[in-house]
């Protein structure tokens, strides 16, 4: 089995001690060192071969997001903080994930496979999303992918949803996953707008997977999907455009004369 090499850096003692504690617990994970500062994980980083960081924001002299904006080659990044806020700077610096403090074990391994799947990727470089032809997204109801040597033909109607995996992307359909090498964007272009929206930055949805809505969240079912702020509005009239029903209570006459409130 391939292992990951990861550091972490983080200035508070308790959050590196649990860091480590989960990490082995993950057999594909390999510690090669801990530190409480930015400088030190930049030094370590130089001088050992490392595959995963996982790195907190708040940290003395250089803070997590300067430290991504800095430093160049990275290997890939984990967010391990406490401030929600930053996310969308983590995701605009192509960290692969972000875990907001306390995080449990099960969303850490969700956040370590998903490491470990781009990785693999990488070293299998996988293929690409090839179009139906050149009319495909308006005159077929399938796309072609591309991977590990295969050429599959995914229907429209099958694919629930897709995420964005760094310079890959994850195709969620009906019968499990696939993540090929492709941008969101590209990926985008090449769907009907009639059936797929963009729902985040990293997210697109099939709208007739949709099931109901509560907040800013997607039900589709087999997943959840949540609306970015800045999405929201044009998502919700995509989703509902013709399709919501507006009911008023009428009131009947009963036999008396009197009315009484339909329910």
């Amino acid at each position: 089995m391939i292992k990951l090499h990861c550091i972490i850096a983080d200035d508070e003692p308790v959050a590196r001690k649990l860091l480590q504690e989960y990490i082995g617990d993950i057999d594909f994970l390999e510690l090669k060192g801990s530190v409480e500062n930015a400088l030190k994980a930049n030094s370590l980083l130089k001088s050992t071969p490392v595959d995963l960081l996982f790195l907190d924001i708040n940290m003395p002299k250089l803070s997590g997001i300067e430290f991504l904006r800095t430093v160049a080659p990275l290997p890939m990044v984990i967010m391990t903080t406490a401030y929600a806020e930053y996310a969308t700077d983590g995701f605009e610096l192509d960290v692969l994930d972000y875990l907001v403090k306390p995080f449990s074990f099960e969303r850490f391994l969700k956040a370590c496979n998903k490491a470990k799947d781009y990785h693999e990727l990488k070293r299998h470089k996988a293929g690409d999303v090839n179009p139906a032809g050149n009319d495909s997204k308006t005159t077929a109801n399938y796309f072609f992918v591309k991977r590990d040597g295969r050429i599959e033909k995914i229907f429209y109607d099958d694919l629930v949803y897709v995420e964005a995996l760094l310079n890959y992307v994850v195709l969620h359909t009906t019968n499990g996953k696939m993540i090929v090498y492709h941008t969101l964007k590209g990926l985008l272009e090449q769907l009907p707008a009639a059936i797929f929206l963009k729902v985040h930055k990293s997210a697109i949805i099939n709208l007739t997977k949709v099931r109901s809505i509560e907040g800013n969240e997607i039900d589709l079912g087999t997943a959840k999907v949540t609306i970015s702020h800045s999405s929201y509005e044009h998502a919700m009239m995509a989703i509902l455009k013709d399709r919501m029903i507006n009911g008023k209570a009428k009131p009947l006459k009963t036999p008396g004369g009197g009315t009484t409130p339909t329910v």
